[in-house]
């Protein structure tokens, strides 16, 4: 009987297999034909469910023949309910079609629970039904990629690379080979000003990256956007209020490679003041030892916390839906530090090639603590009128210590016996930079919606403070391989320095669109304008501290003193060097109006029109030291037309041309004629200064086969009319004085080809872009010669060519993708490069200091699990790549150094090593 029953159960299960079959699928949008990911398929008799891949198939595997009914679900789609049949064998491929529950508004295609763009397909959607030729990162692909600023976000977007700032963090944009001076950023459509102490572009690491909807980056103008923007826009679109309650939160910790074997240096916060003697005291005051805080002076090394990153959103609709409230905040509290070996040089003689001068070997050591707040509330008066309210404030306090040991290359260096004169460099510098910005926005249609007035009232602001920027030095020795302090340096080896500036804005924005009735077509035609009042005031206050006698200059470290807030000094300036022109005021008044025109039909779309912006720049000294212009504008006025057409080859190819001109104006700090001692040179404005014009062209051809895929290829050509770019120039009177400063240099060009593809098989992705871009720029360089008569090396003036500041002619990104739908992984690898572009523009031929190419790799994963929750880690900066910079050639003295500096016919100047950091949290997400 047991043999019976084991030979039976053998044969059932022998019959089972040989009826199991399988059944394949996909689902796809019943409009577009687009493939939809994330989609819930049930079988509902055998109750098996599993979910649609990233190129929207899904299978089933081990079935039985039969009649099922099948329930296909989606947050953006009507349910679908269909009944089949599933074959013995070789079932045919099932394609399912949902309908869509979309809405259109403003020619944008807006889905699911928020605004779209907050997932890969609405992102993919948007740029395909965008007027303007841009890119779109979605907030489900900011949320699972391996950064937390949005400054890191923007450079996987094609023919975009970032300026890192001395952290390794990515700080500001340079789009198509453009530098950061020629981008500008907005908020919600709305420009935000900046609180850069220098110029007007916008700290990008300033914004935590999960307070993103979407990062729309663009790259042609239409008539209606402001024209600030020869290399792009960088547009974050914030979160905004869902259809029903949602509720996100997260929190991670993590921790820097750098400090798993080295201690973290910093100082109290206690030990700084937010103003000077002179601010507390007024402007004759003479100030004293005791008017400044030592504890700026007391460091301290040990391991630092673990890093901090949280966010927490919330958003619903009251009201039976007319309003609608969300609010979010994020806070990271993050410690970054670098090592960064510096060589200084100088042209000596009439060898074109630098001599290496001194090294600077330089710890940083950063503690960011990051905070976003922002919330929107809107009001839905009926579906043609309503109104908004949308506020935010971001806040970076930056407490760096910067430890530095310099070499001097003189006479007493000796590597061979480790003999060299040493200068050792503290400097404590607490940064704080904040905007913050409210718009209210309304927006009215009428005559059966063919009228539509839009409206926006904006106030912001940006500040940023330098608060008792301290920084000691001492000399030192190396002695057979010892080094070793020995004394202050003998001229004001202790500065405090104050520094402040502030910019407010308001402004007014107006639309007025009218949609003209057409049978076979649509023509809109509109007009607005807007008005800014921008004001700006700096104030720089420096003091200068030396020893309280000649026997105290004297004083040996480790025997006479050793904690420096013990020092006995002297105010050497005791009204702090007030009377100088860093301490201004200035102000801008724009007034800007437009006509446009959008015609569209089945084939055609055409936007076009002309834009007029009016400028009103002035400043003001508040204690001139003999400049010859104290105060001084600038006014003009620009007509800036633009033209854009995209034509549908079928529903998923088209053409997209632009055409636009757009401007950049000069920041306050560059106009005026101010002249500052920084520490690796001298700064000087150029009141002289014009803005730069631009005339830009674009052809792209576009692909969107599926959802969440693309593949765009094209090519950009910009002529630039008095591009600003900083060099190293003589001062008029002082030759010997050499300064670091902005001019316009002629006529530049600049055009490139860029790729940008993804793609998705099941579970498996890839996101990829490269961009070539070439440019060219004259400016005028010194060389030296031999004079035939007298035998003496003279300096004369040359011509040379050479790439815009900033550009790298190849720009990359690569990230490998996988998402696993039914188990809730998800994950990415993602490579970025950056080729080698110049980083200082050098007054010397054939002496610009370039960054070397280079390649960083970062990756991220995420699992989900029931109920909402999800685990994920991410990993920057995995291969830990150096930052090099180095002068093209070589000069024979330098050979006599130590360190290997020359590699390839080059001479290395900098080397920034940041290593690893990592963050591992836990994610929660609810929606009603």
């Amino acid at each position: 009987m047991k043999n019976f029953l084991t030979v039976l159960l053998a044969s059932t299960i022998s019959v089972s297999a040989a009826y199991a079959t399988k059944i394949k699928g996909k689902v796809l949008d019943g409009q577009t034909g687009e493939a939809i990911a994330g989609a819930t398929v049930f079988l509902e008799q055998r109750g098996l469910s599993t979910k649609t891949q990233l190129d929207g198939s899904f299978e089933f595997m081990g079935l039985s023949a039969g009649v099922d009914r099948v329930h296909i679900k989606h947050i953006a789609y009507a349910v679908l309910t269909k009944e089949i049949e599933i074959q013995k064998e070789n079932t045919p491929q099932i394609i399912f079609q949902l309908t869509s529950t979309e809405h259109t508004l403003m020619e944008v295609t807006i889905k699911g629970r928020r605004n779209g763009g907050d997932d890969d397909p609405s992102a993919r959607r948007l740029e395909k039904n965008a007027s303007q030729i841009m890119n779109v990162v979605s907030a489900r692909a900011i949320e699972i990629s391996p950064d937390i600023t949005v400054a890191n976000v923007v450079q996987r977007v094609s023919g975009v690379s970032i300026e890192r700032n001395s952290n390794g963090e990515g700080q500001y944009a340079i789009l198509r080979g453009m530098d950061k001076r020629y981008n500008t950023t907005l908020v919600n459509g709305v420009k935000v000003p900046s609180p850069d102490n220098k110029y007007r572009y916008v700290p990008l690491d300033l914004f935590p990256s999960d307070m993103l909807e979407r990062l729309e980056v663009y790259k042609s103008l239409t008539p209606n956007m402001e024209a600030e923007a020869i290399g792009g826009v960088v547009n974050m679109v914030m979160k905004s209020a869902p259809t029903k309650l949602f509720l996100q939160a997260n929190l991670a910790t993590g921790y820097s490679q750098r400090y798993f074997n080295r201690d973290f240096g910093s100082f109290s916060t206690n030990g700084t003041w937010t103003k000077s003697p002179y601010e507390l005291n007024g402007k004759g005051y003479n100030a004293t030892a005791a008017d400044f805080n030592r504890g700026a002076l007391a460091y301290t090394y040990s391991k630092p916390l673990p890093d901090f990153v949280g966010n927490l959103t919330i958003g619903n609709r009251y009201l039976a839906d007319k309003l609608g409230v969300i609010l979010g905040a994020s806070y990271q509290n993050l410690h970054r530090g670098s090592r960064s070996i510096f060589y200084k040089s100088s042209v000596v003689g009439v060898n074109p090639n630098a001599v290496i001068t001194e090294q600077s070997d330089r710890q940083y050591d950063e503690q960011q603590q990051r905070l976003g707040l922002h919330n929107k509330i809107d009001y839905r008066f009926s579906p043609s009128h309503r109104i908004s309210f949308y506020q935010m404030y971001v806040n970076l306090n930056n407490l760096q210590l910067r430890d530095a040991v310099n070499t001097i290359y003189n006479g007493q260096y000796d590597p061979s016996i480790g003999k060299a004169e040493l200068t050792y460099v503290t400097r404590s510098r607490k940064t704080q930079q904040e905007i913050y910005s409210g718009t209210l926005q309304g927006d009215h249609r009428f005559l059966d919606n063919r009228l539509n007035v839009r409206w926006s009232g904006v106030l912001s602001s940006a500040r940023n403070q330098l608060p008792q920027n301290t920084m000691i030095s001492l000399d030192g020795v190396e002695e057979n391989f010892q080094r070793k302090r020995t004394s202050l340096v003998n001229k004001s080896p202790v500065t405090y320095r104050w520094e402040r500036n502030t910019d407010n804005d308001r402004a007014g924005y107006w639309d007025l669109a009218y949609k003209v009735p057409m049978e076979n077509s649509k023509l809109e035609l509109s007009t607005g304008g807007l008005y800014r009042d921008k004001q700006r005031s700096s104030f720089y206050n420096n003091y200068n501290l030396s020893p309280a006698s000649a026997e105290e200059a004297k004083y040996s470290y480790g025997f006479d003193f050793q904690w420096y807030t013990y020092l006995n000094l002297t105010v050497t300036n005791s009204t702090g060097a007030v009377a100088n022109p860093l301490t201004y005021d200035a102000g801008e008044k724009t007034t800007a109006v437009y006509g446009m025109f959008n015609y569209e039909n089945d084939k055609w779309q055409m936007i076009g029109g002309v834009r007029l912006e009016h400028t009103n720049q002035h400043y003001k000294l508040l204690f001139p030291a003999g400049e010859k212009r104290p105060t001084g504008s600038q006014i003009y006025t620009e007509w800036l037309p633009s033209l854009t057409m995209k034509y549908h080859l079928n529903g998923k190819q088209q053409l997209h041309a632009a055409y636009y001109r757009a401007l950049n104006r000069p920041g306050f700090y560059e106009i005026v004629p101010s002249s500052v001692v920084n520490e690796e040179f001298l700064e000087k404005g150029n009141p002289d200064l014009k803005h730069a014009l631009a005339d830009n062209f674009d052809l792209r051809y576009e692909v969107f086969p599926e959802a969440s895929s693309q593949f765009l290829v094209g090519m950009f050509y910009k002529k630039i009319k008095n591009p600003i770019e900083y060099t190293f120039q003589p001062d008029e009177i002082r030759k010997q004085d050499v300064y670091y400063t902005p001019g316009n240099f002629g006529q530049a060009n600049n055009f490139g080809i860029e790729v940008d593809y993804i793609k998705y098989i099941k579970k498996f992705g890839v996101k990829a872009n490269y961009t070539y871009t070439h440019s060219r720029i004259t400016t005028a360089k010194m060389s030296r010669r031999i004079n035939e008569t007298t035998q003496d090396p003279e300096a004369i003036i040359v011509d040379q060519t050479r790439p815009l500041y900033g550009q790298a002619a190849h720009v990359a990104n690569l990230s490998l993708l996988y998402k696993d739908t039914n188990n809730g992984w998800e994950g990415q690898l993602a490579g970025s490069y950056t080729g080698s572009r110049i980083s200082t523009v050098s007054q010397f031929l054939n002496d610009d200091l370039w960054q070397k190419g280079f390649v960083q790799v970062d990756a991220s994963i995420e699992k989900k699990f029931k109920a909402g929750w999800a685990v994920f880690a991410k990993a920057n900066n995995i291969l830990n790549t150096p930052v090099e910079l180095y002068v093209k050639g070589t000069n024979p003295e330098n050979e006599k150094i130590a360190e290997k500096l020359i590699e390839g016919g080059n001479t290395l100047i900098r080397k920034d090593l940041y290593g690893q950091n990592y963050i591992l949290g836990l994610r929660y997400s609810f929606d009603k």
